[in-house]
């Protein structure tokens, strides 16, 4: 399947309706994101804290933090006396984040980060690079805040190589998942996430435009059969 052109979507992205579409749907969130991967997704976050998060890091970020569940973990694994914060644009789901861990979770843009050049020695980002309107100014914003050498981990959705896999989840992306999605919560959120995450960048093609945006040291580990894939990169001193 041929891939369109990156941040040139044909689904949009607008801050405004994804802001509300998110807002809709914060009371169900953790619940039917739970349900629908099998709480595999728990284990993917877990794999991207142990993946990128080093002793020695004193400030992490969690950009589009959503209802905290990366934040937490990553606060449960840090060292004594590490600093780590969550943003989000979507007041409802940090107000649900909160509740789940006493943690810095400020209401901003990832776009627009509220923070100093060369601030932190982490920053991670899961399933939600794929929901600004631009990833690639995200991606610019992000290395903006990071120290040089320090290191972004991005936790996405992909689309599986394997043509069995392939046949399965794309089954599931395009009729089950917004059918089930839909109906609990009433929203066009999940059939909104089946279109984007098919029109995502594929794993390499993700790569080339981190390097484009400043980073180095790419690599990437496919989860799940290539379910989702973790992206780790660093800033390059540029």
């Amino acid at each position: 399947m041929a891939l369109r052109a990156p941040d040139s979507p044909t689904v949009s992205k607008e801050a405004r309706r994804i802001q509300s579409m998110f807002g809709a749907i914060a009371p169900v969130y953790d619940p039917l994101n739970h349900l629908l991967s099998l709480n595999i997704d728990q284990a993917w976050r877990r794999f991207a804290v142990r993946a990128s998060l080093r002793p020695t890091d004193r400030r992490v970020l969690d950009v589009a933090c959503g209802t905290g569940d990366l934040t937490a973990q990553l606060q449960r694994a840090a060292s004594p006396g590490t600093q780590v914060v969550g943003v989000d644009f979507c007041e409802p789901m940090l107000r649900r984040a909160a509740r789940k861990q006493p943690l810095p979770f400020l209401l901003a843009d990832g776009l627009r980060l509220p923070f100093a050049d060369r601030s932190f020695d982490l920053l991670t980002i899961g399933f939600g690079l794929r929901n600004m309107e631009s990833f690639e100014a995200g991606l610019r914003e992000m290395r903006r805040v990071l120290r040089p050498g320090g290191r972004l981990a991005i936790l996405e959705f992909t689309t599986p190589s394997n043509p069995i896999i392939r046949a399965v989840y794309l089954l599931y992306f395009r009729r089950l998942l917004p059918a089930i999605g839909n109906l609990v919560s009433r929203s066009e959120a999940y059939g909104y996430l089946s279109r984007s995450v098919l029109e995502w960048p594929s794993p390499r093609e993700l790569a080339r435009i981190l390097k484009r945006c400043g980073y180095r040291r790419v690599r990437h580990a496919e989860l799940s059969l290539g379910i989702a894939v973790l992206h780790i990169a660093e800033r390059a001193p540029r």
